[in-house]
């Protein structure tokens, strides 16, 4: 009987071992690569790059951390792009401008973000309801922002004159950017909201077996529409924080964040299959991400490069993140 108990005890302990080194694999790497350039480019490692760099990571964070929650799941989200489109023209319309009298500072920022989840019910909805798979679904859910973002932006662009607005990429606090410190609290209410609630921790038992929670009396599809609809938020307010950015509504302003926010979650450790990872292990991703960009350019390389190093990374992290299940099942899915 002892030597049962030590037997199976002895895998039990390896794979914790395997876990806890999975998940300090990217914060080691983005050690590594952070010391690799500044060893490399000395304006690399100074106070104001540094800032920059976390600066810059602000609209990518809040994004992947709306993606982090769809990728537990298992579903994949290619939305961002159309409903951050909507939701930029949304608030610089509704927000002191130039092509109304409207300025309803607050009101505006939380219409365009509810709009989001709107945004994100709808890919929820046609997903439980009329079965299309989750990245048909959310294509198509884009293709609707961004028409409706065209629809809006009518030929005129229009320009914020909101100083609130405006103040969030500009005004600094111990630093950093309003916006920096918007994503850090982004980034904190993401984490407790998969730690401490019930649509947290079934977005991760839907990821990992959907068919042992659904036969244990859970009803899954409500807990899948919510959290498209919390993704669908956290887009709403990139939008927004674009539109602070610069300065105006644009129809491109989610342009290529989808693609950059499921290579931040994946390099961060959450599996496209689901079931692992999480928010933390994204904004890992994310430091990861921008350290690279910002790197390489420091020391010279052409930022037309940037796309298929980005490209590469993705490829070997997934493939990285799978080998251990393909030794297991000798299945390539």
């Amino acid at each position: 009987m002892t030597v049962t108990a030590g037997v199976t005890a002895a895998p039990r302990r390896r794979t914790r071992r395997g876990a806890a080194f999975r998940d300090a694999g990217p914060p080691v790497a983005l050690v590594v690569i952070f010391g690799i350039f500044a060893a490399l480019s000395p304006q690399f490692r100074s106070v104001d790059n540094v800032q920059n760099i976390v600066d810059a990571a602000a609209v990518l964070a809040v994004v992947t951390c709306g993606i982090t929650f769809v990728l537990m799941m298992g579903s994949i989200d290619l939305s961002a792009a159309g409903v951050m489109g909507a939701a930029a023209l949304t608030v610089s319309l509704l927000v002191a401008n130039n092509r109304n009298d409207n300025d309803f500072g607050l009101l505006g920022i939380l219409v365009a973000v509810l709009l989001g989840c709107a945004f994100g019910c709808l890919s929820g909805l046609a997903l439980v309801l009329l079965k299309v798979p989750s990245f048909m679904a959310t294509l198509g859910v884009s293709a609707v922002g961004l028409g409706v973002a065209t629809l809006l932006f009518a030929g005129v662009q229009p320009n914020i004159s909101d100083t609130m607005l405006k103040g969030w990429a500009i005004e600094r606090f111990l630093g950093f950017s309003y916006l920096t410190w918007i994503a850090a609290a982004c980034v904190l209410v993401g984490w407790l909201v998969q730690r401490y609630t019930r649509l947290g921790r079934y977005a991760f038992a839907i990821g990992g077996a959907e068919e042992v929670l659904t036969l244990s009396g859970v009803r899954v599809k409500p807990y899948k529409i919510a959290v498209f609809a919390l993704a669908g938020a956290f887009y709403g307010l990139g939008g927004v924080m674009v539109t602070s950015q610069l300065g105006a509504g644009l129809v491109q302003a989610g342009d290529g964040y989808d693609f950059s926010a499921i290579t931040a979650a994946v390099v961060g450790g959450t599996l496209l299959t689901g079931g692992r990872g999480g928010v933390l292990h994204s904004a890992v991703g994310v430091l990861l991400v921008m350290v690279l960009t910002n790197g390489l350019v420091q020391v010279g390389v052409s930022p037309y490069w940037q796309g298929g190093v980005e490209g590469l990374i993705v490829v070997a992290a997934v493939a990285a993140a799978v080998i251990p299940q393909r030794r297991r099942n000798q299945v390539v899915k």
